[in-house]
């Protein structure tokens, strides 16, 4: 029977939980790096025992660690990120123009095709490529030369590159997502890239239908049509046909339309999950139950799923990159929360339990089908 490893980032350090296929008992292993943020921690789906991990640290910088044996063992790799600082600018909150600076490695998206290719997106938002398994790196300037560029300004949480989509059919195509300036495509490898942002609406801005200048805070894709993304919004839960070149809202009947997170069921393109907060000031579920809801229609339908998750007096949230789902045949999903838990639903999210309960705040789940 399959098994699956689940990684997960948190702030204080990495932590790998390994089940077989009916996912009931699990191993747990770690901390890894204890103490330090662990970002993000992702596996590559051609190299089983392939993983990277995103290390940020006050004192050392932004560090890449790299296991090749399933997260027993780790190694720094190279750290080589060629930020160019000098002759680049964006606007600061206030508007003024400010110097891009690195603060840190956000998001790791291994090739679905090669298992030495691998993409970091960082803060400020720049995307980075490495082709020798993180080796060195050489940045994807494109993107942060874009003529929009000198405009983005951060979100709350810094102006980050926390998406990175890429298609297994397409392999010159490439999604990604930057809070608080939009969405972005390149349909050649990275050369040049178009913001996606058309039907997005953002109140606060300037033009609240401007090309750039949303907050995104999450887009996911189903593997087998990367045509149709789904957005997780500050505010709105978005939909695209057209790989993002127009958007229309599908947030139907969900008690908030805010949150952080979104996914796709592994083999239902159109059964999506969302993780709704109170609101954009207070990061918690609203009445204090946590609750995922699935879409089963692709958005605007949406059910509440909270069999065997806490129901009252909950004031945790789920962050943007806190979601995973893996291939099995009942497709699991997963997340964990600000409050140290990871929780499992093996049966597609009719049914939920804890896998650990108390680790630190949790950053970031990803998901291996072994």
């Amino acid at each position: 029977m399959s098994g699956v490893r689940v990684a997960v980032g948190t702030r204080k350090g990495a932590f790998i939980l390994t089940s077989d296929g009916k996912r009931k008992d699990w191993d747990v292993s770690g901390p890894h790096f204890g103490g330090w943020e662990i970002y993000h921690v992702k596996g590559s789906s051609v190299d089983p025992d392939r993983l990277y991990a995103s290390q940020t640290s006050g004192w050392f910088g932004q560090i890449i660690n790299r296991s090749d044996d399933g997260g027993k063992t780790w190694n720094p790799v190279g750290n080589d990120f060629q930020y160019a600082t000098a002759t680049h600018t964006h606007q600061w909150y206030d508007g003024t123009p400010h110097p891009w600076e690195f603060a840190r490695v956000w998001h790791l998206e291994p090739s679905p095709t090669d298992p030495d290719r691998v993409y970091a997106g960082v803060e400020d938002a720049a995307l980075f490529r490495s082709d020798d398994g993180g080796q060195t790196w050489a940045e994807l300037s494109g993107l942060r030369d874009h003529s929009t560029g000198s405009s983005w300004q951060p979100g709350a949480g810094g102006l980050c590159l926390h998406t990175i989509l890429l298609d297994r059919d397409r392999p010159d195509r490439i999604v990604t997502a930057i809070s608080a300036a939009g969405a972005f495509r390149s349909d050649d490898g990275g050369t040049s890239w178009k913001p996606i942002n058309k039907g997005l609406h953002s109140e606060g801005i300037p033009d609240p239908d401007a090309e750039v200048g949303h907050c995104v805070h999450h887009i996911a894709a189903h593997p087998s049509r990367t045509d149709t993304l789904y957005m997780q919004k500050h505010w709105d839960v978005m939909r695209s046909d057209d790989g993002g070149d127009s958007w229309r809202e599908v947030s139907g009947n969900l008690p908030t339309d805010f949150g952080f997170v979104i996914d796709v069921h592994a083999h239902e393109p159109e059964t999506i999950y969302v993780v709704p907060i109170h609101s954009d000031g207070e990061h918690y579920p609203p009445e204090g139950k946590l609750r995922v809801y699935r879409s089963r229609t692709g958005g605007d339908e949406w059910e509440p799923l909270s069999k065997g998750l806490p129901q009252e007096n909950c004031y945790v949230d789920v962050l943007r990159d806190a979601m995973a789902v893996d291939t099995l045949d009942d497709c699991g999903v997963y997340f964990g929360t600000t409050g140290g838990a990871v929780y499992v639903s093996s049966d597609a999210g009719d049914h939920w339990m804890p896998i650990v309960s108390d680790l630190p705040s949790v950053l970031s789940i990803e998901v291996q089908t072994l």
